[in-house]
This record gives structure tokens, C-alpha cells and sequence, in this order.
């Protein structure tokens, strides 16, 4: 049942609107007459659902009234709780989160990424080379897939020889819409890994969580899985947006064409990629307090679900939204969040981007989509399942 105005709203809790993508039609109309509504949904908690850009923005911005720490996606009840809440990075409200944003930075910043080009380039340019002989492949799984689980997994400190075993976990544990098959044993690895930097660190980001301090005190190894946990998770988004972006560009061969002809408009390409995937369909937070949005009122433990998609579509703060256009400027989008919770891997995903960019550019001599689009039925992610592919190397 639905507690507002619209009722249609109701709809984008259905996997397959997302997938056919009639949920930016529900969300136009939202935005235009019902930026705020609530839900009272069968089998979910009661929520309300964000849809304008500056909305979104400013609750994004106001961890204080708006927290993180009891979950930001949207869960069935059946699922329970989220076993990171208040723990991890992603699951914490300042103080707290920025204690833990601390610790990590050193290995997320623009220092470390342009340490990580020359080894970036060269997993670009070995994937690409590995898609190009084999034929026809899964630009989703061949290419996005496993350049985001590389860099996460070099990042966390997997030694060379287990990166294939490794990344083949990481997407398997973390597919969208998939069973976690292979989650126990990512995690047992993880484990290992933790052991062996408890006794000799390393210049990883596991290394940097066990000797990293909150209030004072070591992070518990809990804490310490669960946060490489949450990281390992984020590498599903970051594919899903390289993945995306290879979409585009297909569809719109002259946005290719403009992109080949003049690479000085790369930097703005990797952010209309980033919008146009929004990879991430939506973030939540909770209420700490009563309050009015809107005309509504919302009440203290209610959750409020932004929708990045629908924000990032938003005529108020885009002009033509539905347009792929790799040269827009502004291009304030929130695909990587805002505010203090501003995804901690903004700056290696746009590295990784824009290296992939490039090499398509210059390596690549001729590409061609040899099947359908599935996109993926999902409330949480966005993006193609599966993007059957075959390219020629130059």
C-alpha cells in the first residue's frame, strides 16, 4: 500500500521496472508533482522516496539528521539488518566515519592512483587484449567485470599469483541478482590475508585498517573484515559504470566518433559516464529527527530513499538529461554520491576510467556489438548484465 499521492510510485520496488526501464517514467512524474513520497510496501519498512536533484543533494549532505549508520539500501525484511551497520565505512556517521575515511585515504588518494597508472594501463590493456582473442565476449563481465575487481583486490594487497582466483570470487560474490557463491571462500582469503598483514604490513589498505585507530583504540577484526567487505562490494558499482559507459558509446556512435577525434574531451567524459550509469539506482538514510520536507512530514527512524538515478535526470539541473553528451558542462551529478559520505573510490574509479578511455582510443581499431543489451532487474544497481562484444586491437 502506498501513504501519498502516488500510487505508481509503488512500481520501483519491481525489479523489472528498473530493467525495462519504465522507472525513469515514474520518476519524471515524481519529480515534476511528488518529490517526496511515502511507502508503506508489504514485506519492507515504511519509506519515503527522493527524486529532485537538490533534495537528494541536501539530505546527502546532512549526516545529522540523515544517517547512514542504519543501513543505505533499501532491504526485504526477510534480509534482516545490515551486519555492517555502524561499522563500516560506508555504515557510520561522523565523527565516526571520517575516523575511518582517515584511515583509508592514503591509499584512495590522487598520490596513490597516479602511483597505480603504469599498473592500471597495463590490466587495461591486457584485458582488452585477452576480450580481442577470444572471439565474442561479455563486455560486463570480461572487461568492466574484471578491471574493478583487479583494482580492488591490488588495492586490498592480493598478491599476483591469486589475482585470477581472487577476482573470479570477488565477481561472483558480489553479481547483482546472483547467489553469493562464492562469498565463504572470498571471506576465508580475506581472513589469511588479515593474519599475514597482522604480522608483517604491507602498503595495502588492510594493512592501513588493522593499524588504524577510532577513539584511540585498534579497529576489532570484525570491523576490520567488514570494511574490506565493503570495499570488495563497491568494485560491482564501479564495473557497472565502465560497463555503462561501453553501452553508450555504442549507442550513440557519434559521441564515439567526437571522442576519438578530440581526446581533449576525456575528463568530461568519464563524468557524462558516470551520470548517464549511475550505477548506483539508489542510496538510503534514516531520520534522526521529525521534521517537514515538501509539505510532508517526515518522522524520526523513518527511512528516506534517494534516487541517484532519477537525480541525476532531473530537468532542474540538466539541461536535456536524456541526452549522452560527453562534452556536458557543469556536470554535477551525484553518480559517486555528495557530502561526507562521497564514495571513498571516487578518484581511482575516475583514474580507472579515463585509462580505459584512452586505450580504446589508441588500441582499439574497430568494435562492434554482436548481440542484445540485458540490462540488469535490480532496485539497487544499475547497468547491463550483459554486453556481448567483439573488437579488433590496431
Amino acid at each position: 500500500m502506498t501513504h501519498s499521492s502516488y500510487a505508481a510510485a509503488d512500481a520501483l520496488l519491481d525489479p523489472l521496472t528498473h530493467a525495462d526501464g519504465s522507472a525513469d517514467d515514474v520518476w519524471r512524474e515524481m519529480r515534476d508533482r511528488h518529490p517526496w513520497v511515502r511507502h508503506e510496501p508489504d514485506g519492507y519498512p515504511a519509506f519515503w522516496s527522493v527524486t529532485r536533484y537538490q533534495d537528494v543533494r541536501s539530505v546527502y549532505a546532512d549526516p545529522e539528521r540523515f544517517s547512514s549508520a542504519g543501513g543505505v539500501l533499501l532491504r526485504a525484511y526477510v534480509n534482516g539488518e545490515d551486519p555492517g551497520a555502524g561499522l563500516t565505512l560506508a555504515l557510520t556517521d561522523p565523527p565516526r566515519h571520517s575516523s575511518l575515511r582517515t584511515i583509508l585515504a592514503p591509499h584512495f588518494n590522487e598520490r596513490n592512483a597516479r602511483a597505480l597508472a603504469d599498473r592500471l594501463r597495463a590490466d587495461v590493456r591486457d584485458v582488452l587484449f585477452r576480450a580481442a582473442e577470444s572471439g565474442e565476449f561479455d563486455f560486463v563481465h570480461d572487461v568492466a567485470g574484471r578491471l574493478s575487481s583487479l583494482l580492488i583486490a591490488r588495492l586490498l594487497g592480493v598478491p599476483d599469483a591469486d589475482l585470477d582466483t581472487a577476482v573470479r570470487w570477488i565477481e561472483e560474490a558480489f553479481a547483482a541478482a546472483k547467489p553469493m557463491t562464492s562469498h565463504v571462500p572470498l571471506t576465508r582469503y580475506v581472513i589469511d590475508l588479515m593474519e599475514q598483514r597482522d604480522k608483517g604490513p604491507s602498503d595495502d589498505a588492510i594493512s592501513l585498517l588493522l593499524e588504524g585507530e577510532v577513539d584511540e583504540e585498534l579497529l576489532t577484526e570484525t570491523e576490520v573484515l567488514l570494511n574490506c567487505e565493503n570495499l570488495l562490494g563497491a568494485s560491482e558499482n564501479a564495473g557497472l559504470s565502465l560497463a555503462a559507459g561501453m553501452a553508450a558509446l555504442v549507442a550513440h556512435p557519434e559521441q564515439w566518433h567526437d571522442l576519438r577525434e578530440h581526446p581533449e574531451i576525456q575528463a568530461s567524459a568519464v563524468e557524462e559516464i558516470l551520470r548517464w550509469g549511475s550505477s548506483a539506482t539508489h542510496s538510503m538514510r534514516t531520520a534522526t529527527s521529525d521534521m517537514e520536507r515538501e509539505g510532508c512530514r517526515i518522522r524520526k527512524g523513518e527511512r528516506v530513499v534517494l534516487w541517484v538515478r532519477s537525480a541525476n535526470r532531473d530537468e532542474r539541473e540538466f539541461e536535456g538529461p536524456e541526452k549522452f553528451d560527453l562534452r556536458r558542462k557543469p556536470n554535477r551529478h551525484l553518480a559517486l554520491g555528495f557530502g561526507p559520505h562521497v564514495c571513498i573510490g571516487q578518484i581511482m574509479a575516475r583514474h580507472q576510467s579515463r585509462i580505459l578511455l584512452e586505450e580504446l582510443v589508441t588500441s582499439v581499431a574497430a568494435f562492434e556489438q554482436t548481440g542484445p543489451v540485458t540490462p540488469l532487474a535490480s532496485i539497487a544497481v544499475n547497468g547491463p548484465a550483459r554486453l556481448p562484444m567483439r573488437l579488433a586491437l590496431r
